[in-house]
């Protein structure tokens, strides 16, 4: 194994754990600034108005793009089992 196996096969699992968080952290940060926004309006200033939409939100996404992320995660667990006898060489 080289150093620039490695660094590549790292670079490769950290993208794909980004792009699998992505939708869920995203839509994250859009309910959390649509409540500041509202929460600055009001001045209320409840920390529950804030965590529970984002905690609603984030799970509905999850359920949502779940069958998406199953399938990124087994095709790269299935490249990597494939390969795994060009990684030891």
């Amino acid at each position: 194994m080289t150093p620039e196996f490695v660094v590549g096969f790292a670079r490769e699992a950290i993208e794909l754990t980004l792009m699998i968080s992505l939708p869920m952290l995203g839509v994250g940060l859009v309910v959390g600034v649509l409540v500041s926004i509202i929460q600055a309006a009001t001045q209320l200033q409840e920390m529950t108005l804030t965590l529970v939409p984002k905690i609603i939100s984030i799970f509905i996404v999850l359920l949502i793009a779940f069958p998406w992320i199953m399938d990124k995660m087994i095709t790269y667990t299935r490249e990597l089992l494939l390969n795994l006898p060009n990684y030891i060489r």
